[in-house]
């Protein structure tokens, strides 16, 4: 799972992480694996109990961008991936861990809420690396749970609970939707497209094929209300953190981009959309 798969058919690493409540975990006696939500981008957010597995680590796996973020917490191996080098990454990694060596996994925000696929593919080849010799057996042969190697999820501060925060959408008035990962969306699409008429939506996009302004433009075309406020929230926590304030007709004029180029948002974004009180 952690090698190359087709999200559109399966298996879904997100499914795989989800798939049982984590086993009982003495930290004082069992070694876990920690898969580490380090917040939105501002050191100020990454939380004491994810600063110290980091620190105690002896190897640190992520995507280049968010070790970067860390490395100064730490004197552990460093191990940087992007996509295409991920499965790579996370097998050397797994190996590590199966020989003896303390690793912690991270991940931009909380992965809670946008980051399961990446709990999965690190729990599966941790998994597939401490219970077959053969480290390209297949998931379906390994029964879960026969690791002697537990991982166990840090929350972190995601950048949604920020957003919650500054529009002011309670989070149990609120239909939160992440977009921001591989495959097919179609049953994320239809949740908001539910949800418009009633709740306030907060929404991860996917850089960069369903960006803000083409969430909008879909919501409108399911009947949403054109003057439903739309806010899009950039480089939240940040110093450069900024907020542009739309009706949903206004922000559906920015749809139908191709690329980084055609759209006026980073990808460092959340969308929220507010029901009126």
């Amino acid at each position: 799972m952690s090698g190359d798969c087709d999200l559109d058919a399966g298996p879904d690493p997100a499914r795989f992480a989800a798939g049982a409540a984590e086993p009982e975990i003495n930290e004082t006696v069992d070694d876990p694996v920690y898969a580490i939500g380090v917040g939105p981008g501002n050191p100020e957010y990454l939380t004491p109990r994810g600063e110290r597995a980091i620190r105690e680590a002896d190897v640190v796996v992520g995507f280049t961008t968010v070790v970067e973020f860390v490395e100064e917490k730490t004197d552990a191996d460093l191990l940087t991936c992007g996509y295409e080098d991920e499965a790579a990454a996370l097998e050397e990694f797994a190996e590590r861990v199966a020989a003896g060596e303390s690793g912690a996994a991270v991940a931009m925000g909380d992965p809670n809420h946008s980051g399961y696929q990446f709990v999965g593919k690190v729990q599966d080849a941790v998994e597939r690396a401490s219970t077959n010799p053969d480290s390209h057996a297949r998931q379906d042969d390994i029964k879960r749970g026969d690791s002697d190697v537990p991982v166990r999820i840090v929350p972190g501060i995601s950048s949604l609970q920020v957003a919650a925060s500054r529009a002011r959408t309670p989070m149990e008035d609120t239909e939160f939707v992440t977009l921001h990962k591989s495959g097919n969306l179609e049953a994320d699409m239809d949740r908001l497209a539910a949800a418009a008429d009633d709740r306030h939506l907060l929404v991860l996009p996917r850089p960069y094929d369903r960006m803000p302004a083409d969430i909008a433009a879909f919501l409108l075309e399911q009947g949403a209300e054109p003057t439903l406020e739309a806010l899009v929230l950039e480089r939240l926590s940040h110093d450069d953190e900024e907020i542009h304030r739309f009706t949903l007709a206004e922000l559906s004029e920015h749809a139908g981009g191709n690329g980084k180029d055609g759209t006026p948002f980073s990808d460092l974004v959340v969308l929220a959309v507010r029901q009126p009180v």
